[in-house]
């Protein structure tokens, strides 16, 4: 092989993990409404009974505006619940509604999920080589110094999903609320205009 095969192999390489990334991220919304981390932070909030917006983006290695972002399209759509804290009324508190549950009830492992599972077979010496080979390709694509968090998902993290079937269990519920939603497009993009 020449080397500009070699170059090809790798590039074929990026471009299936790229798009399998971009497919997966379709596929939730397609079937649950949901984006990949818009799950993560609901599969996160139902391990712990109570948290704040600071502890979880800690716990999901996002930044506290993201996550702000995120749970107030979840909010929005009656998944997650925030509460003042009992104690100390600065605090606000997160938890997860039973909505919420039903959803992930059927919800697919996200690509990390899988990738974790599989990376943890392999030897250490695997694991590795393939770290150091990852932060070369990093560095050879100019992103090594690019913020990220480790979650495979594609476009902006904060970007909602198709949530049109959330919490609208009968068909004249769901048509009722997309009339809301087409309605308040309309009247956004006439304020652009």
């Amino acid at each position: 092989m020449n080397p500009s095969d070699l170059c090809d192999e790798v590039l074929i390489s990026l471009r299936r993990i790229v798009r399998a990334i971009e497919l997966q991220s379709r596929q939730l919304v397609r079937s649950h409404g949901l984006t990949g981390p818009q799950i993560l932070i609901l599969k996160t909030l139902m391990q712990s009974s109570e948290t704040t917006v600071g502890q979880l983006a800690e716990q999901v290695s996002l930044s506290k505006p993201t996550v702000t972002d995120i749970l107030n399209r979840l909010e929005k759509y009656g998944m997650v619940q925030r509460l003042r804290s009992e104690q100390d009324k600065r605090r606000v508190q997160v938890t997860i509604t039973e909505l919420a549950r039903e959803k992930l009830a059927d919800s697919p492992p996200l690509l990390q999920e899988s990738f974790a599972g599989e990376f943890q077979l392999l030897k250490k010496w695997e694991q590795l080589q393939l770290i150091s080979s990852l932060h070369k390709i990093a560095e050879m694509m100019d992103a090594r110094e690019i913020d990220s968090s480790p979650m495979l998902t594609s476009g902006p993290i904060s970007t909602p999903g198709d949530v049109s079937d959330l919490s609208v269990p009968g068909k004249a519920a769901r048509e009722k609320h997309l009339s809301r939603v087409r309605t308040k497009r309309k009247s956004i993009n006439r304020a652009k205009t």
